[in-house]
């Protein structure tokens, strides 16, 4: 006997479907601001804020960090040398591994939108209240623990 349920999935209430859609509206509002400072494509800004936060990276852990695959991540780092905001270096043992780090040029720009990062950040916080910003926050974190998206 089949006991599939035949009620429609209400889409809207689905989680994976509303978290998709919050982080979507949310970057894509942030996306104005570090397009319209800067110049920068979302591929852009997780490189240059990846690096900006960790140091020197490989292009792999760039994009394992921040969920980006490989041609993006390639594609932001060409374009982000181009810009002299970051530089490669050959890893003396592996010569296929290239790291990759600020310039000075790029570390000026990085800690520019870093501070409009956290004014918008403190924009959504107000928004939405200290108490269900704490909230969002601790679910969000128990989401990814329990699904093990750790990187570093």
């Amino acid at each position: 006997m089949d006991k599939t349920d035949k009620t429609p999935l209400a889409l809207e209430a689905f989680l994976p479907y509303t978290l998709s859609r919050a982080a979507e509206l949310v970057s894509r509002r942030f996306a104005t601001i570090y397009k319209d400072h800067a110049g920068l494509t979302r591929p852009e800004w997780r490189t240059l804020a990846t690096l900006g936060q960790y140091g020197t990276l490989t292009a792999t852990l760039i994009g394992a960090h921040s969920s980006m695959h490989k041609t993006k991540v390639s594609r932001a780092v060409q374009s982000l040398e181009e810009r002299k905001w970051l530089r490669r270096s050959t890893d003396e043992n592996d010569r296929r591994i290239e790291h990759l780090e600020l310039t000075r040029e790029g570390e000026r720009n990085y800690r520019k939108l870093a501070e409009l990062a956290r004014a918008f950040e403190a924009g959504l916080k107000d928004m939405l209240g200290e108490e269900s910003f704490s909230e969002l926050n601790r679910g969000l974190a128990a989401v990814e623990r329990q699904l093990g998206t750790d990187v570093f």
